[in-house]
């Protein structure tokens, strides 16, 4: 487990374009250099990733916010293992990382979304957080 590094992009970018496709999200190749160059600067947008025999096998990204009612909060945006991978904590180890950095940075709420159907991924979200019944929408712009 280690923060995205520079050699990692062409490992980074097949687990993204997986990730975006199992959410049937188009984004243009434009769109993933300039997730990576963000990511890079690490100033509002982070990663990490998760290794198995030396070879990328996990990503997450996140992000800390403001919140009204608390100091802030982090936001896990983007959390995906390449599917040889699963079922070794790749994914556990990931959440768990981004939750010491919410600690460490003194915030006491690390929240994410995943679909409904997700059964899966939502399986270990059952473990290791609780699901308090919000439910997502997003408004349509035109």
């Amino acid at each position: 487990m280690s923060p995205l590094r520079q050699d990692d992009r062409a490992a980074w970018e097949v687990l993204a374009r997986a990730y975006k496709d199992f959410y049937d999200t188009e984004v243009p190749d434009t769109g993933y250099d300039e997730a990576w160059r963000r990511l890079g600067e690490g100033t509002e947008l982070f990663g990490f990733a998760a290794r198995l025999d030396g070879e990328v096998v996990g990503i997450v990204h996140y992000l800390f916010h403001a919140n009204v009612w608390s100091p802030g909060a982090c936001y896990l945006q983007d959390l995906y293992v390449d599917e040889r991978a699963r079922g070794h904590g790749a994914a556990r180890a990931l959440i768990e990382r981004v939750a010491r950095e919410t600690e460490e940075r003194g915030l006491s709420r690390l929240y994410w979304n995943t679909k409904q159907d997700n059964a899966l991924a939502r399986a270990l979200y059952d473990k290791v957080a609780r699901f308090r019944g919000f439910i997502t929408y997003e408004y349509k712009f035109d």
